[in-house]
């Protein structure tokens, strides 16, 4: 039996959409890789993403950080 997300035979890098309150995995595998730290996230574990930007990240710190960065750009 696959696991939750289907992580396919690879387990490897998913590939997701991430959506409003929600993802959906295009590609599957066993994880993906936050968009500040680059630390693979278990699929199980994903509770941060920016649906503008379509990028994962590993925690609030993580996203926190996107933030103020893109806050700070011109």
């Amino acid at each position: 039996m696959l696991g939750r997300y289907d992580r396919g035979s690879n387990g490897g890098e998913a590939k997701v959409e991430y959506g409003d309150g929600n993802w959906r995995v295009l590609k599957p595998g066993a994880y993906v890789r936050c968009a500040v730290t680059g630390e693979a996230i278990p699929l199980d574990a994903l509770r941060y993403w920016n649906v503008d930007r379509q990028e994962p990240y590993a925690g609030p710190e993580a996203a926190m950080e996107r933030l103020k960065a893109l806050r700070a750009a011109p």
